[in-house]
């Protein structure tokens, strides 16, 4: 029987080609994605080695707790100890040619070069010139330097949290430091200014970290027993491996996710190729009857049947599992140019093959397709001897579909009713719900869909008929001649088109909802902030106010508040200035009582804790003074203002470094390039600063969703391949099924073209009717979880994208044209008399 197999599937490989294509691109998804994380794990785990070569300890502190020299010539002493080198960072940003930040704002950073005994900073290789020897100096790292087109000699610009300096390049260096992989940039200041720059009070001779290398046979854990006994209060040590172990296990961590999600995708679209493998083995199944009766005539029993379609089906998945995993070689290398066209600067590193990737592949792919081919063999088994000598092809009868139908009514019911309750209820617990129920509603249809191809078919029976006459009168009739066969191939695109549709309308939807907010929301022209999300200086907004043309300006200052021992967020603004560069549509009292030293409330806010205008709150400030606010105004919630709204002037006794993430610009006029050009000089023309107008800002939190939807798309489209795979191949052996069928057709008088015309429009049904299918269930699961999220999204409402959705059946109903060219063309060329006399 095993030879039997192995012969049945060399015979048969061109009508496997399709199931070996399904399986290669499903196991290709998983292997890739498993060798694409191992390969990216591998790599950050070398970098964090790199980045603590030679670092036997390193020390770290707190912002009131710096390393002073003594306390390093204190480590340097210890017993073990080789060297001590002491670090000062921070953010430092680089101004290109053109004035703009080079690099990627967050991971932009300066600090300090510390020459040893020979003038050389081991942490970095110089290719042209030197470190930095005072603080007219700094050197460069050779991307950034090579980004801006900057040599040794020129003057580059440099900003801080400071004003911006112009500094003299003494040299060009490389580095494996993670902030420069991360795509940003390096600048090494001398120590001194390093440490004015960076430490509060310019205080010398004082260091955040310190990295030690240790003597020739000293023990890293040593040499940390020893530098642990002589820290100073509110200093850290740990040994340079541990620290290189704990960032490669959160550089793990958060592949973890991705890797959770890449595989979820290639579920996806193994889950869709199984429709198509069962399809197949159904097919040469019901082709096969006669060889398979005989088997039985001459003494195959039930279970060797069964056993030698199972062996196919296992012999199939391991030929297609194997090239899948090659293919999934060159996806893993594929995958990471891909991150960086998107700007993720990946460490360099080999491939990484490991054995469960090898496992996961064949596994994977193997059991798949023996999952997919245990129905059609158990159907084989079941084949009369008798009765299948004495018919060919038997199709399965409606009779047969009964308890299918019944089951299938079952879970679609419990499915719809578990997603309508989940939109009911809302947040987390309605979600999962909404989860539950869209896995049962779409098993339930999927079991229904043979049910449902009758009466849809019939419904467009009369138009396919009036449009392409006798051709399109069989095409609807043949697609649903096997149900079972029709359900498969439109389940395949049904599940595609739902998961394409639900994401589109809900991406649209809240795009829309962004859209909304930030239109709404803003009223000022500009939204000023730091490239590297750390807090502006309390001069910006007055020299911002000092611009010709500038008609409000109010910063956005963070503030937590403890009212009744619960935490409440706050911004801090300026009265009078802030409505006009913020909406805030006042509910109850008057915003004029912000410049008395009261409090505003958002409405649901003020709703939630029974709150009032003229209320009177007990308030406790960050540094544990305590006050008395009094509510002066109620305002509908805006998303980019704190719940509690107060004046500078109040907070500003209780905060002595104050955090100012944002300040809030509007001009005459509205934005304008010029306007911009003189706020940005008014700031010293510094690359640290972010300009963002109306636009921008909508782009910065609405392109988010675009970006999104355009991945989930790419990631989909593995599935939607294979569905289109199960559409040609259903219709290829379909042809193959009908040869003496289309051979009398030719015979009477269906010419070639009408012939061709007949293949074309029954693809065109099936791949329409799973569309259709696809965009409903899409669209009632989209509604369904953004009914959830409403709450958390002001502004939301559901929006039907109807041009995205007439693209999808338009582009269904090519891909079923498509689908169908070569089923066609085979068809159409049968010779009469051969396919009459096919048995």
């Amino acid at each position: 029987m095993f030879r039997t197999s192995l012969r049945n599937v060399l015979a048969h490989k061109a009508r496997l080609l399709m199931t070996v294509l399904a399986v290669l691109l499903g196991v290709a998804f998983v292997s890739g994605t498993l060798v694409f994380t191992d390969t990216l794990g591998k790599a950050y785990a070398d970098q964090s080695a790199k980045d603590y070569k030679g670092v036997a300890v390193a020390v770290s502190t707190e912002d009131q707790h710096r390393l002073t020299a003594h306390d390093l010539d204190t480590i340097r002493d210890a017993p073990g100890v080789a060297t001590v080198t002491g670090r000062v960072s921070g953010f430092a940003g680089v101004a290109g040619p053109d004035g703009k930040l080079i690099g990627t704002g967050w991971s932009n950073k300066g600090a300090n070069f510390a020459p040893d005994s020979h003038g050389r900073d081991p942490s970095y290789a110089f290719r042209h010139g030197n470190g930095p020897r005072d603080a007219r100096h700094i050197a460069l790292d050779a991307r950034s330097a090579a980004a801006g087109g900057y040599h040794v000699g020129d003057r580059v610009r440099v900003a801080t949290d400071g004003p911006v300096r112009t500094y003299t390049l003494s040299g060009v260096f490389t580095t494996h430091d993670g902030a420069v992989q991360a795509g940003g940039s390096l600048v090494l200041f001398d120590t001194a200014q390093a440490q004015h720059l960076y430490l509060p009070g310019g205080r010398a001779g004082r260091f955040m970290d310190a990295t030690v290398t240790a003597s020739p046979g000293a023990s890293d854990t040593a040499v940390l027993a020893a530098v642990k006994r002589l820290l100073p209060h509110g200093a850290t040590a740990d040994t340079g491996s541990a620290l290189a172990g704990q960032d490669a296990r959160t550089a793990a961590q958060s592949l973890s996710s991705l890797n959770k999600i890449l595989l979820a995708f290639a579920g996806i679209a193994l889950f869709v190729g199984v429709f198509l493998i069962s399809n197949t083995f159904t097919m040469l199944v019901a082709q096969r009857s006669r060889e398979l009766a005989l088997l039985r005539a001459i003494g195959a029993s039930r279970r060797q049947v069964r056993r030698s379609v199972i062996v196919e089906a296992a012999l199939v998945g391991l030929a297609a599992s194997v090239a899948g995993f090659v293919l999934g070689l060159g996806l893993a290398v594929g995958l990471r140019s891909v991150m960086g066209s998107f700007g993720a600067r990946v460490p360099a590193g080999p491939l990484v093959v490991g054995g469960d990737a090898v496992a996961a592949a064949l596994g994977v792919g193997v059991l798949v397709t023996l999952l997919a081919a245990w129905l059609p063999s158990r159907r084989a088994a079941k084949i009369p001897p008798v009765a299948a000598m004495s018919s060919a092809h038997a199709p399965a009868g409606t009779r047969s579909l009964v308890v299918r139908n019944c089951i299938g009514a079952a879970l679609a019911a419990v499915g719809a009713a578990g997603i309508a309750g989940g939109a009911s209820v809302g947040g987390d617990s309605g979600r999962m719900l909404i989860a539950g129920g869209a896995f049962l509603l779409l098993i339930g249809v999927i079991v229904l869909i043979p049910l449902l191809s009758r009466p849809a078919v019939a419904l467009v029976r009369p138009l396919l008929r009036a449009v392409f006459g006798t051709p399109g009168n069989l095409a609807s009739r043949n697609a649903v001649r096997n149900p079972r066969r029709t359900g498969a191939t439109a389940s395949a695109l049904a599940i595609g088109l739902t998961l394409v549709t639900g994401l589109t309308v809900l991406g649209v939807t809240l795009g829309s909802a962004v859209d909304r907010m930030t239109t709404d929301s803003v009223r000022g022209d500009y939204m000023v902030s730091m490239a590297s999300g750390s807090t502006l200086a309390p001069s910006v907004a007055s020299e911002l106010a000092k611009v010709p043309g500038v008609t409000a300006v109010s910063p956005q200052q963070a503030v937590d508040l403890r009212v009744g021992g619960h935490y409440h967020s706050a911004s801090a603004v300026t009265p009078g200035a802030v409505e006009r560069v913020l909406t805030m549509d006042t509910v109850d009292g008057s915003l004029r009582t912000l410049a008395k030293g009261e409090v505003a409330v958002a409405r649901k806010t003020a709703a939630s804790n029974g709150w009032h205008v003229g209320d009177r709150l007990r308030v406790t400030y960050d540094d544990d003074r305590k006050g008395t606010l009094t509510i002066g105004a109620t305002y509908e919630d805006n998303q980019f203002l704190s719940p509690l709204v107060v004046s500078t002037a109040v907070v500003a006794p209780h905060e002595k470094e104050p955090y100012i993430p944002q300040v809030w610009v509007k001009t005459a006029g509205g934005a304008s390039a010029a306007h911009e050009k003189a706020l940005v000089h008014a700031l010293g023309d510094s690359p640290a600063f972010t300009f963002q107008d109306r636009q921008d800002i909508r782009q910065s939190y609405g392109g988010f969703v675009n970006t999104a939807l355009a991945l989930l798309y790419a990631l989909l489209a593995m599935a939607l391949i294979i569905a289109v795979l199960g559409v040609v191949n259903t219709l290829a052996m379909s042809v193959f099924e009908r040869r003496r069928e289309i051979g009398m057709l030719r015979a009477i008088g269906l010419d070639r073209a009408r012939v061709k015309r007949m293949i074309r429009v029954e693809a065109v049904v099936i791949s329409m009717f799973g569309a259709v299918l696809g965009v409903v269930l899409g669209t009632f699961l989209a509604w369904a979880i953004g009914r959830t999220i409403r709450g958390e999204l002001p502004g939301y409402e559901l929006v039907l994208p109807w041009g995205r959705i007439a693209l999808f059946l338009v582009l269904s109903a090519l891909v079923g044209v498509l689908a169908s060219l070569w089923p066609a063309r085979s068809a159409a060329r049968l010779d009469v008399l051969g396919a009459v006399k096919t048995e």
